[in-house]
């Protein structure tokens, strides 16, 4: 079974501020969870480098897994 764009995205964001994926719904706040700007950034340039369609500021304008995801399936043609 492959990996959606939302578990791809949820596992990433997880890494960075240090908990466990499964801590992290659809609606958690990311950055009440502990995603601050350098950690956003970091994100940012990762997903630039896998092609995902993310930049810094939908971080901060869509601070929601569910946003996100959201965002990434308007702009991608992978499986959701």
């Amino acid at each position: 079974m492959t990996a959606t764009i939302r578990d791809d995205l949820r596992t990433d964001i997880a890494e960075i501020i240090e908990v466990a994926p499964d801590t992290i719904g659809d609606d958690t706040n990311l950055l009440d969870a502990g995603l601050d700007s350098m950690r956003a950034m970091n994100l940012a340039m990762l997903w630039e480098e896998r092609g995902v369609p993310l930049d810094f500021a939908d971080l901060s304008e869509a601070p929601t897994l569910g946003e996100l995801h959201a965002l990434a399936r308007q702009r991608s043609t992978a499986p959701n």
